[in-house]
């Protein structure tokens, strides 16, 4: 086929066009880029040395362009189809998250990019969210949810043949690859029609207010999207004089001198209007506008002493005390690239320097990296957290689901289930990293 379209050329369409749609259906968002935008430049232009770091590791180039999203959808059927939608991408499902330990009713996965050139050029990952409709008491709820959710198809009639076109062709033209962006865009849309009438919307409301989301509209709309930030805690003391109004803590570890991980806060969801089925006329709240700031990735051992800290810390009543506490309760573990790199608390990803090219017969197979490193001919760079959170994840939904947990007794997580139900087994995010630093060490020579 002649003049084709490459997955990362169509993740990178789609990533633009969900952002365009966004900001037209939920304008503070587009007030939310620009308070990004703005903040990441005044940090660059006062850390020289941080600009230095991002250009050399490949990250400044895409730091404007990346988004994560998130989405919930009702059935297994529809978690399957945005597999294959995904997979047109190069997006495949990446870790296993249950957040009804949290109170959540829902278990999920991100799609996401896996090797490194795919992340370089567009890293966008959507968190996809499947409603435990298990977890719904009410028996005769459960089971109207059930037929609520078979009676819709989130995909339009287009979108399910191209992508049996894609999967029996292999490739896209670049006319194919430009309609598949548009069809598969309407599945995220916000529809302010809802699906059921009023009487049934409030009962499963007040079942869980997620529970509502899912199950009474007709598409599975894209309820927040997420700019990367240099400067999370800058970001949050701004919002108010952008007209944004925060939530109260920032999500996940403290502010390092290494950042870890991943940092959020989001503002506050938005009351919207809706037309139920019987018109009588209501609000929904459901949509946001988050923020990320990430770090570098943890090893099994370093993201073992994050959970015990993260635990010990619990969370604070104002984002000034938590910040300050988790500072304190943080200070045992490492902030030094060094320490994280000798206690192998985090993975790096490893490149010679001209030097180091002249040198490369000094370099052998399981050779400690850091007597080079200071020689000048080898460079660590810290390999950046693409993946998520689940006591974060949660906390950021529960703060714009109105702050409650409604916690559940859910007996054990259900990832056989859920797995059952995406088609395939998601792919464990220590194994990719340790993959992307062992393919930088072997080019090294050293392994």
């Amino acid at each position: 086929m002649a003049n084709t379209v490459t997955a990362d050329e169509i993740r990178e369409q789609f990533s633009q066009a969900m952002s365009a749609m966004y900001q037209q259906e939920v304008p503070q968002y587009a007030a939310l880029l620009e308070l990004v935008a703005d903040v990441n430049l005044a940090v660059l232009e006062n850390n020289p040395r941080l600009h230095e770091q991002l250009a050399n590791a490949g990250e400044l180039s895409r730091l404007n362009v990346e988004r994560h999203g998130a989405i919930r959808v009702g059935t297994g059927e529809e978690l399957a189809m945005l597999r294959r939608i995904f997979a047109i991408m190069g997006m495949y499902p990446v870790s296993y998250y249950d957040l009804s330990q949290a109170g959540v009713p829902v278990h999920a996965t991100a799609f996401r990019p896996t090797d490194d050139a795919a992340l370089a050029r567009n890293p966008f990952r959507l968190f996809t969210s499947l409603l435990r409709i298990d977890l719904i008491e009410n028996a005769a709820l459960r089971e109207n949810a059930a037929v609520i959710l078979a009676r819709r198809d989130i995909f339009t009639p287009r979108c399910r043949a191209l992508v049996a076109l894609h999967e029996q062709t292999g490739a896209f033209s670049e006319s194919e690859g430009r309609e598949f962006v548009r069809e598969a865009l309407e599945t995220f849309r916000w529809h302010r029609h809802a699906t059921v009438d009023a009487q049934t919307y409030q009962a499963l409301h007040r079942e869980h207010r997620l529970i509502a989301d899912v199950v009474c509209f007709p598409g599975c709309h894209i309820n927040h999207l997420t700019p990367r930030t240099l400067d999370i805690d800058r970001v949050q003391a701004l919002m108010p004089e952008y007209g944004i109004e925060p939530k109260m803590l920032i999500e996940g570890p403290p502010r390092r001198d290494v950042p870890i991980l991943l940092r959020q806060t989001s503002f506050k969801a938005l009351d919207e209007p809706v037309l139920f089925a019987d018109d009588s006329r209501g609000t929904h709240t459901a949509r946001f506008g988050e923020i990320e700031q990430r770090g570098v990735a943890l090893t099994p051992k370093g993201r073992a002493l994050y959970d015990t800290l993260l635990a010990e810390a619990g969370t604070g009543s104002s984002n000034l005390y938590h910040q300050q506490h988790l500072g304190d309760i943080f200070k045992s573990f490492p902030d030094s690239e060094l320490f994280l790199r000798r206690r192998e608390l985090a993975w790096f990803r490893y490149r010679l320097t001209p030097a180091g090219e002249a040198h490369r017969h000094a370099f052998s197979p399981g050779a400690d990296p850091q007597p080079l490193i200071e020689r000048g001919w080898l460079v660590a760079q810290p390999i950046t957290y693409e993946d998520f959170l689940p006591v974060s994840a949660a906390g950021i939904f529960q703060s714009n689901l109105g702050g409650e947990a409604q916690a559940r007794s859910t007996g054990s997580a259900s990832r056989a289930a859920f797995e059952d139900a995406l088609g395939c087994a998601v792919l464990d995010e220590f194994a990719l990293y340790q993959q992307a630093e062992d393919r930088s060490k072997r080019r090294c020579g050293l392994l």
